[in-house]
């Protein structure tokens, strides 16, 4: 079996509740296409700018976590709305502010444009950074390790 990778899933904190509820993942307004750079095994964070897509109050959280299953499909969300989404198993866990969190993330290269990764929408990171995240949450480990994944 191939090497677990990690990603965070940029959604405004509403979408991202809708998906933990219905055990889904769902980017880029329902595109196809990060969600097959995921493969089954695969951990997700999320990252919420916003409580609301278009008129929230800033979040700027991490806001859940899961580990990917599946494969990519379509569905009728109504409306004529035919969003992707794949199949995602949640861990239990808290939020955390990304702020405090800046110093430890690779990822997040220019400190002072923290947010400047976030834009894609959906980003590769380190396991060392997926476990920052994951601790930050208040997610044991041994959850994670139970999955046969050593973050």
């Amino acid at each position: 079996m191939d090497e677990a990778r990690y990603w965070i899933g940029v959604a405004c904190r509403e979408h991202v509740r809708r998906g933990v509820a219905g055990e889904f993942a769902q980017l880029g307004h329902g595109k196809a296409a990060p969600l097959r750079r995921m493969a089954a095994g695969d951990w997700l964070v999320y990252y919420s700018p916003r409580e609301r897509l278009r008129d929230g109050e800033p979040c700027r959280r991490f806001t859940a976590l899961g580990r990917v299953e599946g494969e990519v499909e379509q569905v009728d969300a109504g409306g004529g709305f035919l969003p992707f989404r794949r199949r995602v198993r949640y861990i239990e866990g808290g939020e955390a502010a990304v702020e405090p969190l800046l110093d430890r993330l690779a990822f997040v290269r220019d400190k002072r444009r923290w947010g400047f990764p976030f834009r894609a929408g959906h980003l590769a990171i380190s396991a060392a950074d997926f476990a920052v995240i994951a601790a930050a949450l208040g997610i044991d480990a041994t959850a994670i390790e139970d999955d046969g994944i050593d973050a």
